[in-house]
């Protein structure tokens, strides 16, 4: 596949998975309690945001 085709297969999978009614892409249990802990880090000053552009270039940084 050519990645516009790709692209244009992401973008309708996404759609039909964003549109199913009922709650089928429910989170996990896990997610509520990392976005709690995260929202207070960032509550007391322990974690800030950062773009998109700085975000990728952290996680392509080498791991020792």
């Amino acid at each position: 596949m050519s990645t516009a085709e790709k692209l244009r297969a992401m973008e309708e999978l996404w759609e039909s998975l964003s549109s199913e009614e009922g709650g089928a892409l429910a989170s996990p249990e896990w997610h509520e309690d990392a976005l709690r802990e995260t929202e207070a880090r960032h509550a007391a000053g322990g974690e800030h945001p950062l773009d998109w552009v700085a975000a990728k270039r952290e996680l392509r940084k080498p791991r020792r």
